[in-house]
């Protein structure tokens, strides 16, 4: 079984990066975190948009490419890769719901403005303290009105719509929500994330469309979780290599850090984390792109794989660069503060390590 990508994808793939190595980065990053009237880069999104990002999962007959889902894992991995300061994971995100759970008519209205980029999408479901995704949310539907309030929401400052959890019948479901509507209110929430705004959504008892099943629920969880690993992915190798870098120059007692034991090990051990990771991811996005019945199992141990691999290199290119690496002007923060985020969009890593257990587990008795 052959788990790699075409070279067509790779080749969008390659098209991003160098779009990306031109112009996000560290430094987009820092212009967009020191100006505070600044949300997002315009200039990175419109390029983003031309270059056909955003259209890559909208359907041909909605005005988008229409490519599956490896194209869009690599596209994640490369935004995670620039720190790209752009809504494009949150607006991917958004896509993946409509695809799994919209109906017709609701894909004919949302979808050509996602490929057009004149529609920027987010994802909620965390409710304050809520760790769970899994769990029944607060947020109540009753007479088409939707009543609750979801924080934060990665993007949801600067989105025009949001597709957010509510308590279905038979467990948390999706609902979509206009965001421009007047009764929908948005505010600024800071979250360790300097680079992604974030937002909490208030509704009280804001018109809202419901969006498929508990199941499509379930699934959507499975989708995103395999997205953003590969973005976890993008933003290690990042982070692995600066720090390599840094200690293949700093000089300390005479020598090269990178000559010492200690360091090397460390670095070591962010590569095998990082290949074991994109292991898990490769995997996930085979069982995501063929619509296999394994995609539970391998959405959860990319998710906790890739958590693992980007949380332990942000906090060790850090340590790595030493006493500058903890200050203002050094380029760590931005890697340490994504893995961060990334680990909190989702759910925590022991949410999903439960629930790749229960898949195995499910798996074992089924085979019994």
């Amino acid at each position: 079984m052959n788990f790699d990508f075409s070279d067509d994808a790779r080749t969008l793939q390659d098209q991003a990066r160098r779009v990306f190595d031109e112009t996000a980065g560290p430094d987009a990053a820092r212009a967009v975190m020191n100006d505070p009237d600044k949300h997002y880069d315009e200039a990175i999104w419109k390029q983003a948009v031309e270059l056909g990002l955003t259209a890559i999962r909208v359907p041909e007959e909605h005005g988008g490419v229409g490519l599956g889902a490896e194209e869009a894992c690599l596209i994640a991995e490369e935004i995670g890769r620039g720190l790209v300061p752009a809504p494009l994971i949150s607006t991917m995100l958004f896509t993946e719901a409509l695809l799994i759970a919209g109906s017709a008519e609701q894909q004919a209205k949302w979808l050509p403005g996602v490929a057009d980029g004149s529609v920027i999408g987010c994802f909620g479901w965390g409710e304050g303290a809520s760790q769970l995704p899994s769990s029944m949310p607060d947020t109540r539907m009753a007479k088409g009105g939707l009543t609750g309030t979801k924080s934060p929401v990665a993007d949801a400052p600067i989105a025009n719509a949001a597709v957010v959890s509510y308590a279905g019948e038979d467990g948390p479901a999706l609902a979509l929500v206009d965001l421009s509507r007047d009764d929908a209110r948005v505010t600024v929430v800071e979250t360790l994330d300097l680079v992604r705004p974030h937002g909490t959504i208030e509704l009280k008892g804001v018109e809202a469309e419901p969006l498929g099943t508990s199941a499509d629920y379930q699934d959507f969880l499975d989708r995103a979780a395999v997205l953003l690993s590969f973005e976890a992915l993008g933003t290690q190798d990042a982070a692995m290599r600066m720090a390599v870098d840094y200690a293949k120059e700093r000089v300390a007692f005479g020598q090269r850090i990178g000559r010492y034991q200690g360091v090397k090990h460390n670095a070591a051990d962010m590569y095998v984390k990082g290949e074991l990771a994109r292991a898990h991811a490769m995997h996930g996005a085979w069982a995501f792109q063929a619509g296999s019945p394994e995609l539970r199992q391998a959405a959860a141990a990319a998710r906790t794989a890739s958590l693992d691999a980007v949380t332990y290199t942000a906090e060790e290119n850090v340590q790595m660069h030493g006493g500058i690496g903890y200050t203002w002007e050094s380029n760590c923060q931005f890697y340490y503060r994504r893995a961060r985020a990334i680990s909190a969009m989702l759910g925590s890593r022991g949410f999903w390590s439960d629930r790749l257990v229960r898949s195995l587990e499910n798996r074992n008795a089924e085979a019994a």
